[in-house]
């Protein structure tokens, strides 16, 4: 089984949760009616205590809800390597829901930064492609602080602080290479390097995906560029998604829960009742 290979958290509600507006008969025959399963997927270098202050919004809601962050060298090393690593453990969430048997559920996305965007970018080709999975029933994505378009200096930034508490000289070399990286590979290879792996920015701009998104970002943050939200929010309406962007204006980086609680949970929670009613 896929859960006993990834390092996740799943909670399950004690009893379903059924909307109030519709009777408990019609409940269970009617999909629109039962709270989705959401899937958090973290930003790079954030602790499963970080997720759980998310998982929070949807659990005391009804929500079974399973939260997971892709290791942060395949973030910042394989993907700018083009080595597609983050595609199997895309395949063994998605594996999750066939193992708890709660396939059949709708299916919310919660993602963040560049880390949770890259690793949702492999689960959306499964989704769209993949015979086992392609029947899953996706009703909406939420991208908190996210996705950004090549700002190296913010990829430097994240991955500092997730080096924090590593030995300086160590900090130091890894940040050189990832810096190396980035440019040999991105800049100076890009074309080649285009025609093996094509990058999660452009990936997502043409996703042939049309379940509404919201998109949740902030002009101080410095690590992800609101010009860069604010481009993909553009492309995807190009595309006649319902899509929906709150731009919180002072708040940092993934800090948006933060310093708005009240406001971005409700953000989030209408825009699962409007999913999944839709």
């Amino acid at each position: 089984m896929a859960s006993a290979e990834l390092d996740y958290t799943i909670e399950i509600p004690e009893q379903p949760y059924r909307s109030r507006e519709s009777s408990p008969e019609q409940g269970r025959k009617e999909a629109g009616t039962r709270q989705p399963v959401v899937i958090l997927l973290g930003w790079g270098g954030c602790t499963d205590k970080n997720l759980a202050k998310y998982s929070a919004i949807y659990h005391k809601r009804g929500c079974i809800v399973i939260r997971y962050t892709a290791p942060w060298h395949m973030v910042f090393f394989s993907e700018s390597l083009g080595i597609p690593s983050l595609r199997v453990l895309a395949q063994k969430l998605l594996e999750l829901l066939f193992d708890y048997e709660i396939e059949k559920e709708p299916l919310l996305f919660h993602v963040f930064s560049n880390a949770g965007v890259m690793l949702y970018r492999y689960m959306l080709e499964l989704l769209l492609t993949h015979q086992r999975f392609c029947h899953l029933h996706v009703v909406g994505t939420i991208f908190d602080s996210g996705p950004g378009d090549g700002n190296l200096v913010g990829a430097l930034r994240a991955l500092a602080a997730i080096l924090e508490h590593r030995p300086a000289v160590l900090r130091l070399l890894l940040l050189v290479a990832f810096a190396l990286v980035a440019v040999l590979f991105h800049i100076l290879l890009g074309p080649l390097t285009a025609l093996f792996h094509t990058h999660f920015y452009d990936r997502l701009q043409d996703s042939a995906s049309r379940w509404p998104e919201l998109y949740l970002y902030s002009r101080a943050d410095e690590v992800v560029l609101a010009r860069d939200v604010e481009r993909m929010v553009e492309a995807r309406q190009a595309h006649q998604v319902l899509v929906r962007s709150v731009d919180f204006v002072s708040s940092a980086h993934v800090s948006h829960l933060r310093d708005y609680p009240t406001y971005y949970t409700s953000l989030c929670v209408n825009f699962m009742r409007s999913c999944v009613h839709c």
